[in-house]
């Protein structure tokens, strides 16, 4: 079965695209990458996307119009994808996360926009979406998500090992004895938003580092930043960018003093490196494995490496992943096992009680036709031609 995945994540930068070619036996599961792709938001989309983010105000009907936009972005980029691999039999989305409710330390709710109808309409085949609600409502976190790909990845491996995902925000999973995964905190989206601020970059990001390897670290700043209560509270845990946004840092400025802006973008790069290494250190991690945006970050690759000695610090290509896509692996691999009713959840990956077939689906253009369900995935290989 080939599976189309699609998302955007906390950078809310574009949207990446991949296609999964799944072949199972007896709960072994092989998956072939046919296609994979980032394609950037319209640049107008993004900026109404951004200017309707917390802490903003926004409307019901600006709501709508970017659910519609946005589902029609993601439309697009899915009908190319499936024509460039002859077609796909399955979607999953995850569309937009514009929030995520969480409070006293745990999420009660989600919502992701990009409408998943406007897909099933381009391409022709169904669609799974708004896959993080059900793990919620069994009293999970919704996130990480990507722990269920993670584990199968790590599982086997000697000592303990971890895969990290430095997006917006930064989350970890850690397979040993047992699984333990949770988002760290900020990894790229303090830095994107005090970029995007001051129009330092058309790309909306620090590329290569640029900006912050001519600043210096303010250790009375990174130390105000460190002391935030979210990094002390217990995994399982999660976050985003109600929590730690543009806002968020203007306050910490302004009870800090004057600080030129090269030095503020390198502080909190090393705020993402000191929040990531505390959590691997204390984890005792012997293996670490890499994705995201924040990976193609030389500072903060090289400040893991540096700060871990002990610690093997690779990218996900590794585990056959692509560091660049891993996550749109992950919404191909939730969309094969919703329509084959499997929870794509596992104890300890987002503190559910129980694993949970997650999404809604919405039909393509004949009658849905769901295969023979498979009782569980027992190992997945993923390979890339």
């Amino acid at each position: 079965m080939r599976v189309l995945g699609l998302l955007s994540g906390t950078s809310h930068d574009g949207i990446d695209v991949t296609v999964v070619d799944f072949q199972e036996t007896d709960g072994a599961l092989r998956g072939t990458v046919l296609h994979e792709d980032s394609v950037p938001y319209a640049p107008e989309l993004r900026a109404r996307l951004v200017a309707a983010l917390p802490p903003a105000q926004t409307t019901f009907a600006e709501m709508c119009e970017l659910d519609t936009l946005i589902g029609q972005a993601f439309a697009a980029v899915a009908a190319d994808a499936a024509a460039a691999v002859g077609g796909v039999h399955a979607v999953c989305t995850h569309g937009q996360t514009v929030f995520h409710w969480v409070d006293e330390g745990h999420a009660l709710g989600t919502l992701q926009i990009g409408q998943p109808a406007w897909i099933a309409e381009r391409v022709s085949a169904p669609v799974v979406s708004d896959v993080r609600i059900r793990d919620i409502t069994a009293g999970g976190h919704g996130a990480p998500l990507v722990s269920f790909l993670d584990e199968l990845l790590l599982r086997g491996r000697d000592g303990t090992a971890a895969a990290l995902n430095l997006g917006g925000i930064a989350n970890i999973t850690i397979v040993g004895d047992g699984i333990s995964a949770y988002d760290v905190g900020p990894a790229n989206a303090l830095v994107d938003a005090v970029v995007v601020a001051e129009r330092l970059n058309d790309l909306g990001y620090d590329e290569d580092a640029a900006i912050a390897s001519t600043g210096a670290v303010d250790q009375v700043l990174l130390d105000a930043l460190l002391a935030d209560p979210y990094y002390a509270l217990p995994a399982p845990k999660s976050t985003g960018k109600e929590h730690f946004h543009l806002d968020y840092v203007r306050a910490l400025v302004d009870a800090h003093g004057e600080i030129g802006v090269p030095d503020l973008i390198r502080t909190l790069t090393e705020l993402t490196v000191r929040t990531v290494a505390n959590d691997v250190r204390a984890a005792g991690v012997d293996y670490l494995a890499v994705s995201g945006g924040g990976c193609r970050n030389p500072l903060i690759m090289q400040g893991l490496r540096d700060a871990l000695p002990e610690v093997e610090v690779v990218l996900a290509d590794e585990l056959g992943a692509s560091a660049d896509n891993k996550e749109a692996v992950l919404f191909a691999l939730i969309g094969w096992c919703t329509l084959h009713g499997v929870p794509a959840v596992i104890p300890g990956g987002t503190g559910a009680r129980e694993p949970r077939i997650l999404g809604t689906i919405t039909p393509g253009a004949g009658p849905l036709r769901m295969p023979e369900p498979v009782a569980a995935v027992t190992s997945l290989v993923l390979h890339t031609p």
